[in-house]
């Protein structure tokens, strides 16, 4: 199963989550795939998407599958708490490392990318990213990591250096949505792919 966490001012209607679900809807896997709205509320949205985590990991143990996150942006700084919380694989595509600091910057008024609706980012909410950092990850083997040197709002040296010893591949360019997306794809999906044939016995 993928539960897909999307980044700051994203949706469900990102062009990564809607690749990935169309990938999933190909393989007749609909119901193994979750992408929710995110609060902007980093409380929120971590209850929110923790309690799905929870209910897809039951759901997965008894039919004999792992989950496997995949967050993008801001996506992927909470799938990195998730990852570590929960012992379930995560595909970090253009982590935040340091949301709090990086963030900062974006106390205000906002509308989402995709469907233009309005919400206010706070300082309050600045605080509460602050409970989600990872200092250090453990078992590099259940991450997968993909940096654009493009990224245009991250650096992507960050992203490398936090996540030592973990799969890694760096892009030659792109940017920070990961544009050509399309062509990575497949190795996120056999990332995922490969936490339930570990899982398999024999």
């Amino acid at each position: 199963m993928i539960l897909y966490l999307h980044g700051f001012r994203s949706s469900p209607s990102s062009y990564k989550a809607r690749l990935l679900a169309q990938a999933m809807a190909r393989r007749g896997r609909q119901r193994e795939w979750a992408c929710p709205q995110l609060p902007a509320s980093p409380r929120e949205a971590m209850a929110l998407a923790e309690s799905l985590a929870r209910d897809m990991q039951s759901h997965d143990r008894a039919a004999g599958r792992e989950l496997t996150l995949v967050g993008s942006s801001l996506g992927g700084y909470y799938a990195t708490w998730l990852a570590e919380r929960l012992g379930c694989r995560a595909a970090l595509l253009n982590p935040v490392v340091h949301a709090a600091r990086d963030l900062a910057t974006q106390v205000g008024e906002h509308r989402s990318y995709h469907d233009d609706q309005p919400f206010t980012f706070t300082a309050a909410h600045v605080e509460e990213l602050r409970a989600y950092e990872v200092a250090r990850i453990t078992r590099p083997s259940r991450y997968y990591l993909l940096a654009a040197t493009g990224d245009e709002v991250l650096d992507w040296r960050e992203m490398r250096d936090h996540y030592p010893g973990a799969r890694q591949h760096i892009i030659e360019g792109s940017d920070h949505g990961i544009g050509d997306f399309d062509r990575y794809l497949p190795e996120v999906l056999d990332f995922a792919d490969a936490a339930n044939d570990e899982s398999s016995p024999g």
